[in-house]
């Protein structure tokens, strides 16, 4: 039996960027190139996290003495 979180996946249609990624990896590439891909893949989504970090950051305005709290205390209330 699937799971239901696999089942809802497999019912969903890939999008155009799948698509195309599914393609690009019907290359042949090699395992370097591969490598390689992912690693660009990896840098891209790393900076679209981090600037959506920046973007919290600035909107919570959090001091060093927040950050503490948040470490030390699992019942810190968000700003």
């Amino acid at each position: 039996m699937i799971p239901s979180s696999n089942r809802q996946i497999s019912n969903r249609k890939l999008n155009d960027m799948q698509i195309s990624m599914l393609r690009l990896f019907d290359q042949n590439l090699s395992e370097l190139e591969t490598l390689e891909v992912r690693r660009i893949l990896m840098d891209f989504f790393d900076q679209r996290l981090k600037a959506e970090l920046d973007n919290v950051l600035s909107k919570k305005s959090y001091s060093e003495d927040d950050y503490i709290k948040m470490l030390s205390d699992d019942n810190f209330k968000t700003k």
